[in-house]
């Protein structure tokens, strides 16, 4: 007998009627737990069910919205919530696998990475610093243009090519604010310059000032990015998620007491399916913001050197290039700061996984995620113009002062343990996340500024930051490996590493104050010549005019310090003069004043 809605078998069910049928969807069978869920959800006395333990997919998935939230993106976010619904899962998209295809996809991102060392130099040397960063923010709006259809071949190499483009893209702007700087200070003094001689440098350090105001301005505007990447999760998705009574039924410890990251959520956590027609709404906006980005750096962005400079600093040797970042190790400065750069690489991790997932979610629930992410990244962008304290205050200062107010939350949430389903505790929750981001934010504005400031030559600068991301990527992946631990190992890790890296800072500090001279590789200088239009490389990229002219004395590869700046005592010895690079023969001099 049929019913009033025309089927045999009763009304269809509700989730059936928002796709097409398809065999998906009729061969569809519901589970033992999805069938609970619906019971739960319809019953008046609302019990919850009994539900099994954790599968790999909530692993997969708390990792990844992480990965994806410290770049400023809740695409992935969003989309990794709905395939941890096996509900969704089983409806959309039957046995095709998501949970296989989300960890490959964290490996991609994560994994690659790592190779970043031996590429990103040569990247930006070849493309250049603007061309990289449009191309890496290229490379982002593939993978959001690869929702619109997911499978196999188009979400895991798109996530390989975004791995590949986390630390040229970061590499790139870091060394594109600090010649920005470097700019704005030139064109703001140029009748002085005129004054002094155009060959004449402008004093060391002279620019710091203005690289203060440019990193504290671009941090604020990356950290509200955090906030906005929420709004999707607020607008639309939470809208369909279940409370915590149900997501958090077999959560029995959070905090400090956990274990992993949310041992125990419930592998339901959708209480109505979205609408397809909605989610392709949601991913075309965030399309549109993605081509919108890119617009901005082919607009707004212009070079970062002239077009005789990039050639100079193309035409040292691709050799040169791929060594060179290995070689700037020798610098004590680089050793000293190595662990703030990992620091720095935890700590965002940690306010992603273990703060908002670990004492967040596993005691509010799902549903005030995004808002515990709005809480830091307002109170991370409102703290970036604390970094502008170095106007008055010694450098030291912001580092110092962001390691001790995190040194100060780690040591209490140490102690704490928040119980699930307890909402008493929200506004911690929130004052934690608020003061985590003011932490992070003293650290960006502080390293990136401190870099900048220690390694001015324009040569340098791209092989300095590609280090310094370079091991906030290593940091990245191997919190990725170890997501699996107790809280209280992630947090006796966070605490050495960031003690180890406040007192290494503070050692170089001191040996800078005693005088002590850094040891820096020598840059080649620039092996063309001049043939109409054409730049044509010496057969030996990697040999300078010096060592040619030396007849090999010293052999490839071997540093030498950096000489002291001025001029140097004593005739020059006759054979080291050389033909003006093109760049020199622009400006009307006869050479560099150092190597």
């Amino acid at each position: 007998m049929r019913t009033g809605s025309g089927s045999p078998m009763g009304p269809r069910p509700r989730w059936t009627s928002w796709w097409a049928p398809t065999p998906t969807t009729t061969r569809r069978r519901r589970s033992g737990a999805t069938t609970a869920a619906s019971a739960w959800a319809s019953s008046p006395t609302c019990w919850p069910p009994a539900r099994a333990a954790r599968s790999p997919t909530a692993s997969t998935w708390v990792r990844a919205r992480a990965r994806r939230g410290v770049r400023g993106g809740g695409l992935l976010q969003m989309q990794l919530i709905l395939h941890y619904d096996e509900t969704y899962r089983e409806v959309k998209y039957g046995n095709m696998g998501l949970p296989d295809i989300d960890s490959k996809m964290l490996i991609g991102i994560n994994v690659t990475p790592i190779a970043a060392l031996l590429y990103t130099p040569v990247l930006i040397r070849f493309f250049g610093t603007k061309w990289m960063m449009f191309l890496a923010v290229g490379i982002y709006a593939l993978f959001v243009s690869t929702n619109y259809w997911e499978r196999y071949y188009t979400l895991v190499p798109s996530a390989v090519a975004l791995g590949m483009a986390i630390v040229p893209l970061w590499a790139s702007m870091g060394n594109y604010i600090t010649r920005m700087a470097q700019k704005y200070y030139e064109y703001s003094h140029y009748k002085e310059r005129d004054e002094q001689g155009p060959q004449q440098r402008p004093p060391r350090g002279s620019h710091a000032p203005y690289l203060l105001v440019f990193q504290a301005i671009f941090y604020s505007f990356f950290h509200l990015s955090f906030a906005c990447a929420q709004l999707p999760m607020i607008y639309f998705l939470n809208h369909y998620l279940y409370d915590l009574n149900h997501t958090l039924f077999n959560v029995h410890s959070c905090g400090t007491n956990s274990q992993g990251i949310l041992s125990g959520f419930n592998k339901t956590v959708l209480r109505t399916l979205p609408r397809s027609r909605n989610l392709i709404v949601v991913e075309s906006v965030l399309m549109a913001m993605a081509f919108l980005a890119m617009l901005l750096v082919l607009g707004l962005c212009g070079a970062a050197y002239r077009p005789t400079e990039e050639i100079d600093l193309r035409s040292v040797g691709w050799g040169n290039i791929f060594q060179l970042p290995f070689k700037h190790v020798r610098d004590f400065r680089l050793r000293h700061l190595v662990p703030f750069f990992i620091y720095s690489g935890f700590e965002v991790l940690f306010a992603c996984t273990g703060l908002a997932l670990g004492y967040g979610v596993c005691s509010v629930g799902l549903e005030r995620l995004a808002y515990l992410l709005v809480a830091y990244s307002l109170g991370a962008s409102a703290s970036s113009v604390l970094g502008l304290l170095g106007l008055w205050l010694p450098r030291s200062v912001p580092l110092v002062a962001g390691a001790g107010l995190h040194l100060l939350l780690t040591l209490s949430l140490f102690f704490w343990a928040p119980k699930p389903r307890v909402l008493q505790h929200t506004w911690i929750l929130y004052a934690a996340a608020a003061l985590w981001g003011v932490g992070s934010a003293l650290n960006k504005t502080g390293l990136s500024t401190l870099l900048g400031i220690l390694y001015e030559d324009k040569e340098r600068q791209d092989f300095i930051f590609t280090i310094y991301h370079w091991w906030q990527a290593v940091a990245i992946f191997t919190v990725y490996l170890g997501s699996s631990l107790p809280m209280k190992a992630k947090l006796s890790v966070l605490l050495v590493t960031l003690v180890a890296a406040a007192a290494s800072y503070l050692w170089m500090e001191q040996k800078l104050r005693r005088g002590v001279v850094p040891r820096q590789p020598r840059i080649p200088r620039p092996q063309h010549k001049v043939r109409g239009y054409r730049y044509l490389e010496e057969e030996n990229s990697d040999e300078s005019d010096a060592e040619n002219e030396r007849g090999g004395g010293r052999g490839d590869g071997v540093e030498e310090e950096a000489p002291p700046a001025g001029p140097r005592p004593g005739p020059e010895p006759a054979g080291l003069s050389r033909r003006p690079c093109p760049y020199e023969q622009a400006l009307g001099g006869d050479g560099p004043e150092e190597l």
